[in-house]
């Protein structure tokens, strides 16, 4: 299996928003965003998938460690591979990616985010960095672009926040701000225990509407001449919002259920957004 293999197997499986997102993109391209969207899922699965704080720590050491073997020219894992590639190829500013190490961090830090300040954080260094750097392998013209870049991935980070609210519940972690939730009067325990009840709803509402403005803004900001290169991040935003269509349509019911686009509707999306750009 080479490196793009595995890191396509991690990120991008026949199916995802992924690879549904990237579909129309010639494979060089497909590939090296694949190997930086990769990088991100095995950084989160080494804190995740950790049996102590003190593993994932361990962990997230010897990943900063590879990378760093990375950019001196030795990669070892195969995903630090395939994103060695992508940053010679492109010549990408790979010591960027440790920010995306500090968004990983920050999951060792907080398993409750106090305020939706902190969370930008989170989001900004956990996703906002790889759109950075995908918006620079699709190609642009206006410095605009970059800013479009890093608020579209807070904004998709957002969206997932909101759709794994359950599954993040019973990891004994809340994305969620507690500012939020003490404004519409929740408390930790009532998402620990995954009560949906009216208060839940209208937090719920508050979240969608607030990664929907972001996404509004997200695409204020991409210039015209901008918009074929980026393509394949207008898919992903087109994907996201759909979701959030589909979460607000069950009033934000996603503690006891996961929420998802059927590939059908993902590759009607996929191939309408990118004949529109």
């Amino acid at each position: 299996m080479t490196p793009e293999q595995y890191c396509e197997q991690k990120a991008a499986p026949r199916g995802s928003s992924l690879y549904y997102s990237l579909l129309f993109l010639p494979l060089e391209r497909r590939q090296a965003i694949t190997a930086l969207r990769a990088l991100q899922r095995e950084l989160r699965d080494a804190v995740e998938q950790a049996s102590n704080p003190g593993v994932a720590r361990t962990r997230l050491l010897w990943w900063r460690e590879e990378l760093s073997a990375a950019l001196a020219g030795n990669p070892q894992h195969p995903v630090i591979k395939a994103v060695y590639r992508v940053l010679t190829r492109w010549e990408l500013p790979g010591e960027q990616l440790f920010e995306l190490l500090d968004g990983a961090q920050m999951d060792l830090d907080y398993n409750r985010y106090p305020d939706f300040a902190t969370l930008e954080v989170y989001c900004s260094r956990m996703s906002g960095v790889v759109c950075l750097l995908s918006a620079r392998v699709l190609g642009h013209e206006h410095p605009t672009t970059m800013e479009f870049a890093r608020t579209l991935g807070s904004a998709l980070q957002l969206a997932t926040i909101i759709r794994d609210a359950g599954a993040d519940a019973r990891r004994n972690r809340i994305y969620l701000p507690l500012e939020d939730l003490h404004r519409f009067g929740l408390e930790t325990d009532d998402i620990i225990a995954l009560r949906e009840d009216e208060r839940f709803e209208r937090l719920m509402t508050f979240e969608i509407e607030r990664a929907q403005n972001l996404f509004e803004r997200v695409g204020s900001l991409l210039h015209r001449e901008d918009r074929k290169a980026q393509r394949a991040h207008l898919i992903m935003a087109a994907l996201d919002g759909a979701l959030l269509d589909e979460i607000a349509r069950l009033r934000g019911h996603t503690l006891n259920q996961r929420v998802a686009l059927t590939p059908l509707r993902k590759l009607w999306i996929a191939w309408r957004t990118w004949l529109s750009a």
